[in-house]
């Protein structure tokens, strides 16, 4: 990592760290005053480190499948995760700065990355990140757009959803000649990571716009996390924008096609992202930061990722950091059958296992393991 790179992420990490204990504190007043005691998961706020509250931070990727699996474990229980969706580079800030018994990121941290910060990491999910529109007469899965195409819409080359590009791919297709209006992410998000990732991968040629959780658009207008960026699209005529298939599946919003390695049109679904996931090399890839996006196949989805756990290698309180992994060893033993409803991929049994036997021997307290299994 450039020197630059970790002043900017260091002073990020500052503002975030603050406002995650900012909002820790808001809520933990609140509750108090309620007398409640505690929420499942929600993309608004924390909990106190209390003795029955897990928090995480991080991701908006995985928020529909960490706010399921809270509710569930917290009725088999008793444990509360209180997980806030502000945005990979958030989640990697807030776990930097120990101000959360976990963060989550779409991004996955290299080896060097993981060894300076004194963090493990391993993968909770597999998902898809889809394109969405808004234009009228346009149905889900009616529009199709190839990796060139959808660059020159974000490199803002392509302006006009009538242009001949687009047309060429939807012959049968009665596209307006209405301008287009993109919409993408403002946050330090993993879900940027991906897409842009894809980008490059894809059609490197004509996206030169680089890839990370935060670059200089060439164009459009940004959103906070996945609902900012919906919000966008569904306000705005004529807009695209990018947003995690469960997201935009809950919120009824319409996506599109996409033409994948070897060339075929597919839709988004569990399938097709399980395609993508299926040859990842998880075992020979440190820290489990495989990257999923333009994988061959004929019914790969291009632009998949899978989401991470980063947690403190050294852990100021076993009894917590034990709390933390019984909830994600519960989640890979209990968790497949809803994430798979919610359309996100489980990761393999052998993974799981590899993860607690390499990657969580690592996580220690005052020199002894907290996991044992």
């Amino acid at each position: 990592m450039s020197k630059e790179r970790t002043r900017d992420r260091v002073s990020a990490g500052r503002k975030v760290a603050f406002v995650v204990l900012v909002a820790l504190v808001v809520l933990a007043m609140t509750l108090a005053a309620c007398g409640d005691g505690g929420a499942p998961a929600s993309g608004s706020g924390g909990a106190a480190k209390t003795d029955d509250t897990i928090v995480g931070a991080g991701a908006s990727f995985p928020f529909p499948l960490y706010s399921k699996w809270g509710q569930e474990y917290n009725a088999e229980s008793g444990v509360k995760l209180n997980y806030q969706s502000i945005g990979s580079g958030g989640g990697i800030s807030a776990i930097e700065q120990n101000t959360v018994d976990f963060g989550a990121s779409d991004a996955p941290l290299d080896a060097a990355e993981l060894e300076a910060e004194g963090l493990v990491q391993f993968p909770m999910c597999v998902g898809g990140i889809v394109m969405v529109v808004n234009l009228d007469g346009v149905e889900s899965g009616a529009l199709k757009l190839d990796a060139d195409t959808l660059a020159s819409i974000y490199m803002g080359t392509i302006t006009s959803w009538d242009d001949a590009a687009i047309k060429s791919l939807n012959p049968g297709l009665d596209l307006p000649a209405t301008d287009i209006t993109v919409a993408h992410r403002s946050d330090g998000s993993g879900t940027t990571w991906i897409f842009t990732n894809y980008l490059t991968a894809a059609a490197g040629d004509v996206w030169t716009a680089g890839a990370d959780k935060e670059i200089d658009w060439p164009t459009g207008v940004g959103g906070k996390g996945n609902e900012g960026v919906a919000a966008s699209v569904q306000q705005v005529k004529g807009s695209i924008g990018y947003v995690e298939y469960a997201y935009a599946k809950q919120n009824s919003m319409t996506w599109t096609q996409l033409q994948n390695a070897d060339g075929t049109f597919v839709d988004p679904s569990l399938e097709s992202f399980g395609q993508a996931a299926a040859e990842a090399d998880w075992t020979g890839t440190p820290g489990f930061g495989v990257v999923l996006v333009d994988q061959p196949g004929p019914d790969t989805w291009p632009i998949t990722g899978a989401s991470f756990i980063l947690m403190r290698k050294e852990q100021d309180d076993a009894t917590r950091g034990k709390m933390t992994l019984d909830f994600f060893d519960w989640a890979y033993a209990s968790g497949a059958t809803s994430a798979e409803a919610l359309d996100y991929v489980p990761i393999p049994d052998k993974v799981s296992e590899l993860v607690r036997s390499d990657a969580w021997s690592q996580i220690t307290a005052d020199g002894a393991p907290v996991w044992k299994p």
